[in-house]
């Protein structure tokens, strides 16, 4: 239905875009035109998809306006070469006149278009925008990005309405909604509140869903000890104020290992119903060995330096950079999985994923992918995949694709939609097993 709509657009606004002929013959066809040029320009995406998202609509509409801008422009093209070989030399002016019409009225739905998709578009990246800007005058490689830019918002707009309609068909059976709250805890070096969103749109997702959602709050660069002691407070807080009496924990990275000595060596044990850990380092990392051994001290200071001023204004009381990093390497974290026994009672399961090439990562995954193999073997460009593996349950992540999935894709941090693994509905599929496990 949406191509033939399209076409129909397309048929019609090339007929608008080269009246010129018909309007020196017959003003009264202003009257007809017109109208056609401005409801076209103001609602043709917005009837082709079925979603009630006005964003979804807008995205759907300004790529629809430019899918119909290169068809029109192609018919235009002929057209004219067809009305210069008819017209040259006698009637010149008709032909440029009728070309400048054409170029005015193709510029318009052009600008329209792009602009809507600019404003709206969540999975048009920066770098796509600015290339695609850049590109915009340069022959083929603007059809190129075109084509990009159009196919990236179809898709997002096809994604995006078959996961409002599988919400909307799921939303009385809640699916998300279990006995014990969520507490999403976040890494090192990041924040999860006020600042910055660490989890993208898996919270919301799972709130769709029935799920309440609680987050760690806490600092993003201590040891290991110095997180848990700040977790730990933290759970009791929310089982305190809410009268939850447990809480079901999903940590990423680093956050995993906080959780862990939060339960073994801590007093949060009798607080927790569950902890899933999402690519955490429980044996650690080599390559953070070799870096820490073979960095100069006076490097690791003014990199250190940097970081800790930075974190400080993102909200962190008094972060430490290099002893958060040195409670990553494999010499340390061995020796702290072996002693952090996980008591009984408390379901514990694991998720890893790897990246099956380095390009497919974004900065400076990309660049970190082929060190940590060196040491590590199959990572997410940061942890190794034997690194992953911990508790009752182990799943590893990956896609067929040359893509495979990053350290950063399994918190959903870049927002990106990509084949072969939907991060919200991972997420959504984790805490309602978790709901039917009876937690």
């Amino acid at each position: 239905m949406k191509r033939i709509l399209i076409f129909i657009y397309s048929v019609l606004f090339s007929i608008i875009a080269n009246s010129y002929v018909l309007l020196v013959n017959d003003l009264k066809i202003l009257f007809i035109i017109i109208p056609v040029f401005l409801l076209i320009n103001a609602f043709a995406g917005m009837f082709c998809v079925k979603t009630d998202n006005r964003r979804l609509k807008m995205c759907n509409h300004g790529a629809s306006l430019l899918v119909i801008f290169v068809t029109s422009t192609c018919v235009s093209v002929v057209y004219h070469i067809v009305l210069a070989c008819r017209v040259i030399p006698q009637d010149y002016k008709l032909f440029i006149w009728s070309a400048v019409c054409c170029i005015l009225c193709e510029g318009f739905l052009f600008w329209n278009g792009i602009i809507c998709v600019y404003l709206t578009s969540k999975q048009l990246g920066i770098n796509t925008r600015v290339v695609g800007a850049l590109c915009g005058m340069i022959p083929v490689a603007n059809l190129f990005m075109l084509n990009k830019i159009v196919r990236t918002v179809f898709n997002e707009v096809d994604m995006e309405t078959q996961k409002d309609a599988l919400n909307a068909g799921r939303k009385n059976k809640a699916v998300c909604a279990t006995k014990y709250p969520v507490l999403m805890v976040h890494g090192v070096f990041f924040r999860d509140f006020k600042y910055f969103n660490y989890w993208g749109r898996i919270p919301k997702e799972l709130e769709k869903n029935g799920a309440k959602v609680y987050y760690g709050n806490h600092q993003s660069a201590l040891s290991v000890a110095d997180s848990a002691a700040e977790l730990t407070e933290r759970i009791k807080e929310i089982v305190r104020e809410t009268g939850c009496e447990k809480v079901n924990i999903i940590a990423h990275s680093k956050g995993g290992l906080d959780c862990r000595y939060a339960i073994s060596k801590l007093d949060a044990a009798p607080y927790v119903a569950s902890l899933t850990t999402i690519n955490t380092p429980h044996r650690g990392c080599m390559f953070a060995d070799y870096l820490l051994n073979h960095i100069k001290s006076d490097t690791k200071d003014k990199v250190a330096l940097m970081y800790n001023s930075a974190l400080k204004k993102f909200g962190d009381t008094n972060p430490d950079f290099l002893v958060a990093v040195n409670d990553l390497q494999g010499s340390v974290c061995s020796v702290l999985d072996a002693e952090m026994e996980t008591p009984s009672g408390i379901y514990c399961q694991s998720a890893g994923s790897i990246l099956n090439q380095a390009r497919s990562g974004r900065f400076p995954l990309n660049f970190s992918y082929h060190l940590v193999k060196f040491f590590d073997g199959p990572n997410d460009g940061l942890v190794g995949e034997e690194s992953f593996k911990w508790g009752e349950k182990y799943t590893l992540v990956t896609t067929k694709s040359k893509r495979g999935i990053s350290h950063g894709d399994m918190i959903d941090l870049n927002r990106e939609n990509f084949d072969g693994f939907d991060v919200r509905e991972f997420y959504v599929e984790l805490v309602s097993d978790l709901k039917d496990r009876g937690m």
